[in-house]
Order: structure tokens, then C-alpha cells, then sequence
């Protein structure tokens, strides 16, 4: 049976905002940490995570790589940043399955009863997500440089666009976890993210300019945040035009985390 752990000074919470503030850190760390571990003894679940990125960039390098027109330079490094937030957007499904297993399980309402803070449960899935998805970028980095992927620019600033990428996920996390909650069942929530992520995901500038798409399609796939993510890391990482994008996508990461992370801690405070 799963452990919920809990700190030996959870019941005596301080009144003072900072104190607050200090605890909420405290326990998000702590339910990440939970999650973490749960994680590692299952290290299958790990391995099979990356494989399907693992096998698109492989697949769109060299089985549709060369049938694919209207891209400037090496397509292997307009590629990878596309694969990259794709990576992360469908890793954001974990968070979705993950919640609603917990709801199945009970250990929500065995949190819900916990002198801890309301937020910090989602902050802590949130979190432990986010270190999943580094892991999986870390390990899509190297693929790519394995299959011709060359920084355009400088080290500096292809840190800087796995920075955002990871924003970025972070902010899908808060939205798919809302969707667990909603949902209740980990069947019903895999089901229900793809409906979402499939449209956001392939009618992106990701894999293909948005240039070659239809014209009533480009006014969408255009301004949507993917869009967005993939031309700001693309510009950080290949080279182009920057500070646009850049502002863009980190409006778009401030945006979704400023709606969706109080809309799925209002929803898990809602009672069941």
C-alpha cells in the first residue's frame, strides 16, 4: 500500500504569510518527493516514456525527413525543437492519469485530510512531472545530437530554450492535472488529453512550416502557444529572429500558469 508522508511539524502551521509561504514549499517538496520515489521503483514506466519521442525523431529524420519541403537549412534542426515541446505536451498526460489515480486509490482525500496546504498536492505532482520531463529532454538531447542535431547558436542560449520548454510543461501539467481531477478514472483521463493535445501538437509550426498548411488552418496554427513554444526554442537553438518569440512564449507559460494552476487547486478543494 502507498505511504503518504507527512513532516513530524505539519500540525503546528505558523499564522504569518512568509511562514505560510515556507510551509506550502515545504510539503509541495515533500509530495514531489513521494512521487518521485514511486517513480523510480518503477523504472519500466520510465523506459517506455521516452520511447515513442525517442522513435518519432527517428522516424521524421529518416523516413519523412527527406519528403519534407519548404525548410530552410537541415531539417534534423528544425526538427528537434518541435519534438522537444511535443515530448513535453503529450509527458503532460502523466499528470492527468496520475491524479485521477490517486482519486481512485483515495489518497486525495487521505491528503484532504492532512493539516497540509491545498495547493501543495498539485504543486508536488506538478513538480515531480517537471523533473520527469527534464530527464526525458536530457535524454532527447542526446539522441538528437546522435542523428545530426547541431546547436545554431551557443551554448547559452539553447539552455535557455530548454528553459522555456520546461515552463512550458510545467504550465500543461497544472491543465491536465485539472483534467484528472475532473475526470476521476486514469482510463477517462488518458482518453480525454488527446482530443486536446493532438490538434495543438500536429497543426504547429513543429515538424512542418506553418506556411504549407491550408489558409484557413495557418490563422490557428499560427498564433496557438505549441506555435509559439517550438519558435521561440527553434530560434534560441537554430538561430532567426529571438526576442519576439521569446516574449511571446513566456506570455503564453505565464498565461496558462496564472488560468490553470488556480483552476485545478480550486477544483481540488472542491469536495468530493
Amino acid at each position: 500500500m502507498s505511504t503518504v508522508p507527512v513532516n513530524k511539524n505539519a500540525a503546528l502551521r505558523p499564522s504569518g504569510r512568509l511562514e505560510g509561504i515556507g510551509w506550502l514549499v515545504n510539503d509541495s517538496l515533500t509530495i514531489a518527493w513521494r512521487y518521485l520515489a514511486a517513480m523510480l521503483r518503477l523504472p519500466e514506466s520510465i523506459v517506455f516514456s521516452v520511447i515513442q519521442p525517442m522513435l518519432l525523431v527517428l522516424m521524421f529524420r529518416y523516413v519523412f525527413g527527406g519528403a519534407i519541403k519548404g525548410v530552410h537549412g537541415s531539417y534534423v534542426n528544425y526538427l528537434m525543437p518541435g519534438v522537444f515541446v511535443q515530448t513535453v505536451a503529450f509527458g503532460a498526460v502523466v499528470s492527468a492519469v496520475g491524479v485521477a489515480e490517486d482519486i481512485q486509490k483515495g489518497i486525495i482525500e487521505r491528503f484532504r485530510a492532512l493539516p497540509m496546504a491545498r495547493s501543495a498536492v498539485l504543486a508536488g505532482r506538478t513538480l515531480s512531472d517537471l523533473t520527469r520531463n527534464a530527464c526525458s529532454i536530457a535524454l532527447m538531447a542526446g539522441l538528437g545530437f546522435a542523428v545530426g542535431f547541431r546547436i545554431g547558436t551557443n551554448v547559452p542560449a539553447f539552455l535557455a530554450g530548454l528553459g522555456i520548454l520546461l515552463f512550458f510543461s510545467w504550465a500543461l501539467s497544472w491543465g491536465f492535472s485539472f483534467i484528472g481531477l475532473v475526470v476521476r478514472n486514469s482510463e477517462t483521463a488518458q482518453v480525454a488529453t488527446f482530443p486536446i493535445l493532438l490538434p495543438f501538437t500536429f497543426a504547429s509550426s513543429a515538424f512542418v512550416p506553418v506556411r504549407t498548411m491550408p489558409g484557413w488552418l495557418q490563422a490557428f496554427a499560427k498564433y496557438q502557444p505549441v506555435s509559439q513554444v517550438v519558435n521561440a526554442c527553434r530560434a534560441l537553438m537554430d538561430g532567426g529572429p529571438t526576442s519576439f518569440h521569446v516574449l511571446i512564449a513566456l506570455a503564453w507559460c505565464f498565461g496558462l500558469v496564472a488560468v490553470l494552476a488556480p483552476l485545478a487547486v480550486r477544483r481540488y478543494r472542491r469536495p468530493a
